[in-house]
């Protein structure tokens, strides 16, 4: 054998991590579910921070192309603008400078937009835990 395969636990570990997503997910409010899909966006840029750092370019691009994706196709196109208004409208331009942040960040390796990227989601995702989730931020110790 060439490579070291994955202990038992961490693979059990894996599994299980997996099943309690997958479970958590199919009996989330959609309130919880926008909670959710901010976790998943940060977990995903603090990884792409970590890849950023150690210069691992094919890694971070991964982890900041999956962090645009829950921005774009969750976040962004959860926003009710018919309901929402003008506060829908600039929910969504924010979306859109955090897309064009981690584009950014992502093609010229740069940590600042990266950051910008990331403070300015951490600060929707406290302010949607805040007024709508309040219980999801003690529960997942965010």
């Amino acid at each position: 054998m060439t490579y070291a395969p994955r202990s038992r636990t961490a693979r059990a570990t894996g599994s299980y991590a997996t099943i309690g997503l997958e479970t958590e997910v199919l009996s989330a409010s959609p309130e919880r579910l926008i909670s959710l899909l901010f976790r998943g966006a940060l977990t995903a840029l603090a990884q792409a921070r970590h890849h950023l750092q150690n210069g691992n370019i094919a890694e971070r691009g991964k982890a900041i192309s999956k962090a645009i994706d829950i921005v774009d196709s969750g976040l962004k196109a959860g926003v009710d603008t018919e309901r929402g208004g003008e506060i829908a409208r600039l929910l969504i331009a924010s979306y859109e400078i955090i897309i064009r942040d981690l584009m950014q960040a992502n093609l010229h390796s740069d940590a600042a937009k990266l950051a910008a990227a990331e403070k300015q989601l951490s600060d929707l995702a406290e302010a949607w835990y805040t007024a709508v989730d309040p219980q999801f931020k003690t529960s997942s110790n965010g």
